[in-house]
């Protein structure tokens, strides 16, 4: 993952909803966290993963300073 930047598409809440797995991978001399997604319970398949990003500390520090944006009152 490169960056991330706030856009101004409509947006609304999925109908359907997920579950996203964690977990800590080292690399490269890095210590990234990794997100994956795996499709609705409604899906006929097995559950599998469907996306994956992987954040450095950089992209961590970005996306928390997001959420505190998004959520002022979590701490």
């Amino acid at each position: 993952m490169t960056e991330f930047f706030k856009t101004q598409q409509n947006g609304r809440p999925h109908p359907t909803e997920v579950e996203c797995g964690y977990q800590a991978i080292a690399g490269a001399g890095e210590r990234y966290l990794q997100l994956s997604t795996y499709g609705s319970d409604g899906r006929q398949s097995e559950k599998k993963v469907s996306q994956t990003l992987q954040l450095d500390r950089e992209r961590a520090a970005t996306l928390l300073k997001i959420i505190k944006e998004v959520f002022p009152d979590l701490d």
